[in-house]
């Protein structure tokens, strides 16, 4: 075994062989893998070796898809057989709501090249000669899905690694990793140990294990997980004599199962509700090749659906239960990308569809290690995704959550209750009080709209019970004044003699001056957007950023890679020791005039200003801004403070008819003003003249910005999308995201946002389309549940288009 390498991969499963093969093959082959044991021991040899495109974020659709592709290079390569079979499958609802999520599915697969179709019953059964087109009321099939040789395909990527010039050490158990003081790593083994630049986390059913070695917590858990295989079933050698092929693939969602052909039997999984952690705390390291004791009654009440979904089982003997351990994150995506403080360790772990991700997390992580960005958009799957509130404890309550809705519907007004509330601010049980309905963002519960007594969401596609109660919510802002909670907006403070000079650099944007404000894009070196903040200059050598909340710890993780070494700079994540109110609406400066003495009219606090000052008896930091596109203020103040500001609001409002809203609410003010939002708009795939942000690029400023040159040749050259709202003639549902923009009967584009702009009483989508259709006005139609409606650009705001109220 070699002393140093440039890459220690640990773990030999199909995620470390995938991120092996991936390094060697761009040009990295300075790189070793280390396997306790024999490659696959893990999750790998035992799974159910199942593939397909189909994912809820349409990025790790695209890294799904191209797994599939790598398939055919790694097997020529390496000379060793995959096992592939390419069958094609078909997505089964037994209800209607299922079926209008299914029709989501195939709207998103038109843009993005996944070959989707909606079909019958019927017709699905004459795909899949086992189903009982009775009990299902529509399908969607897919010609992508297929099964393979796990064994086969995780050597296959260690093979052709090792011809790339890439080693493997197996039988070889990692027992401890320390970082030396000149930053390089210390991996140690039972054989010696290895001196690297960077050590990658593959670890599997061991991730966690290897974590604890640098003093990291991953949130994985590992989950039993049953199949069955049967005997050999007559129904399946007659199709396979009748048609020459295997029977397809088959996922029955509302059953919790899915199902292919193994030999002259078939396949069945279960995602049951009543679910089973495996080795809760820590997995032991002498388990490799085993299995668990299966255990059939916790499957019985899926088989029994099953068995009814799919008659020809009832008949069918079954030859074994395989029982075994798969490691989840809480929200069902892998763990990828490089850890914040700790540089050059990185993780790709949580990765429970390995032969459907693998070679796409490969890919993203050995892209990353290499060129410094995973050359795609993979934050579904970035681990940054988690703070340090995804404890061991949250971690069980989502995972197992999560494992016993794998297949059930997530409608776009759900909120899934495990592991809730955790993080709360100091207003929650008023505003629960007042009938708040919650969601969460980053571990914080976050109000989404104000319920009546005895009115609670009906889960739906549709405009559901919420919608009347979200447009009094609209009103109240637009009409008059509404308070809103922003605690969730993620907050920073940058401080040190080499603040302005180092924001700068990091950001696109002309830097304020003392008690201004001004939006601000950050770019990554290739010209697109890494984020899009709001940077105040407080004074004194002070600097507030607010930006999204769900992206604290990525950005973080940006900033802090980038700081001087000198120390001239401070950057300290706030987090919940600054909470959040605004107020916004025609009579927002009355009610913010009557709780402080500071001077707030428009002359002496215009439109972007800052400034300290006390509302009622707590001392706040106000920024003259709000993303209702309205007149409005946000209001930032510590968590002690944070009841006694609300109070003084709230009263001093009640003349003014003050009224609470929530982010429902916020959303449906901000698409009348064509407000884009982070992970939505604003990803790390487009430029800022794609995303309409180039107005606060300053391209002229003298600082050598990240990105500058990269977005200079941008604007020559004109990017290739354009961000652009649609006022869409839409009935009973709105878009929610993903969905397919059609324009002269073909697809160009897709939705990144949208809803139901309560004041104008428009539906309202948000989404790219080629620069050079984006300013043609008709030819538009955009897909809702299946059906295509009328869509035109709405280039000007629907509400305020001059931006007077907000500058009034």
């Amino acid at each position: 075994m070699k002393s140093h390498a440039k890459v220690v991969v640990i773990g030999g499963g199909v995620v470390g062989c995938s991120v092996l093969f991936h390094l060697a093959r761009h040009g990295w082959t300075d790189v070793v893998l280390l396997e306790r044991d024999e490659l696959t021991s893990g999750s790998t040899w035992h799974a159910a070796g199942g593939m397909h495109t189909i994912n809820g974020d349409p990025n790790v659709a695209k890294l799904q898809k191209y797994t599939i592709s790598l398939y055919k290079e790694i097997e020529e390569l390496s000379g060793q057989a995959t096992g592939v079979h390419l069958t094609g499958g078909v997505l089964l609802a037994a209800t209607e709501a299922r079926l209008d999520w299914l029709r989501g599915v195939v709207s998103k697969g038109r843009y993005l090249g996944i070959d989707l179709e909606v079909i019958s019953p019927r017709e699905a059964a004459e795909l899949m000669p086992l189903i009982d087109p009775k009990q299902f009321v529509g399908a969607v099939r897919n010609k992508e899905d297929g099964h393979l040789d796990p064994s086969g395909v995780t050597h296959a990527y260690a093979k052709a690694a090792r011809k790339l010039g890439a080693e493997a050490e197996r039988f070889t158990k990692v027992e401890d990793i320390v970082r030396r003081p000149d930053g390089l790593w210390r991996v140690i083994t039972n054989k010696g140990e290895v001196v690297t630049e960077h050590v990658v986390n593959a670890g599997g059913l061991w991730a966690r294990e290897v974590g604890r070695m640098v003093g990291l917590e991953l949130p994985v858990l590992a989950m039993e997980h049953m199949y069955l295989i049967t005997e050999d079933m007559p129904e399946v050698a007659d199709w396979n004599k009748k048609t020459g092929t295997e029977i397809i693939h088959a996922v029955d969602f509302d059953g919790e199962l899915y199902l292919r052909q193994e030999r002259g039997g078939m396949l069945m999984g279960t995602y049951e509700k009543a679910n089973k952690v495996w080795s809760e705390f820590q997995t032991p390291w002498n388990f490799g090749h085993e299995l668990l004791e299966p255990d059939i009654d916790r499957i019985a009440p899926s088989l029994e659906v099953g068995f009814r979904h799919f008659p020809a089982f009832q008949k069918a003997g079954i030859k074994q239960i395989i029982n075994g351990p798969f490691t989840f994150a809480p929200d069902g995506n892998p763990l990828v990308g490089p850890v914040r403080g700790l540089p050059g360790f990185w993780v790709a772990c949580g990765v429970m569809a390995g032969f459907s991700q693998g070679g796409g997390v490969g890919l993203a992580l050995s892209n990353w290690m290499i060129e410094g960005d995973p050359g795609a958009d993979i934050w579904a799957m970035d681990v940054a995704r988690y703070g340090d509130w995804a404890t061991m404890a949250y971690t069980n309550a989502k995972v197992r959550e999560n494992y016993s809705r794998r297949f059930s519907i997530r409608f776009p007004n759900e909120e899934l209750p495990a592991g809730r509330p955790l993080k709360t601010t100091p207003v929650y049980d008023t505003l629960s009080a007042k009938g708040a309905q919650w969601g969460v963002a980053y571990g914080l519960e976050v109000p989404l709209w104000y319920a009546p007594e005895g009115v609670r969401d009906e889960f739906s596609w549709r405009r559901s019970t919420d919608f009347d109660h979200v447009a009094k919510e609209v009103a109240a802002v637009r009409n008059g004044v509404g308070l809103s909670e922003i605690s969730s907006f993620a907050k920073y403070k940058v401080t040190g003699e080499g603040a302005a000079a180092w924001l700068d650099r990091m950001l696109a944007c002309k830097l304020p001056k003392p008690g201004r404000m001004t939006l601000a894009p950050m770019l990554k070196e290739d010209g697109k957007l890494i984020g899009d903040f709001t940077l105040a200059n407080v004074g004194e050598g002070e600097w507030f950023i607010a930006g999204s909340g769900v992206a604290e710890q990525y950005h973080m993780r940006w900033f802090e890679a980038r700081l001087p070494e000198d120390g001239s700079v401070r950057i300290e994540a706030l987090g919940q020791k600054l909470t959040g109110l605004a107020i916004a609406g025609p009579k927002a400066r009355e009610v913010l005039a009557k709780v402080t003495r500071a001077d707030v009219s428009n002359p002496a606090f215009p439109f972007m200003a800052v400034a300290r000052m006390d509302i009622g008896m707590a001392p706040c930091l106000v920024g003259r801004v709000s993303y209702t596109g309205d007149l409005g203020y946000e209001i930032w103040v510590a968590p002690e403070y944070q009841r006694a500001a609300y109070q003084a609001l709230i009263k001093a409002g009640e003349e003014f008819g003050i009224g609470l809203f929530g982010s429902r609410a916020l959303n449906a003010l901000r698409l009348e003003k064509n407000f884009g939002s982070w992970a939505r708009e604003y990803r790390p795939i487009y430029g800022p003249l794609e995303a309409g942000l180039d107005r606060f690029v300053a391209y002229g400023k003298e600082a050598d910005f990240i990105g500058k040159q990269a977005v200079l040749a941008e604007r020559k050259q004109g990017g290739k999308l354009r961000l652009r709202a649609f006022i869409v003639e839409a009935t009973d549902a709105d878009v929610i995201g993903d969905e397919a923009i059609w324009h002269d009967g073909a697809v160009r584009g897709w939705v990144t946002s949208g809803g139901y702009a309560h004041h104008s009483k428009k539906s309202v989508a948000i989404g790219y389309v080629p620069k050079e259709i984006a300013d043609r006005p008709d030819g538009f139609e955009i897909e809702i549940l299946g059906k295509r409606h009328p869509a035109r650009v709405q280039p000007a705001p629907l509400f305020d288009a001059n931006f007077e109220r907000m500058r009034a």
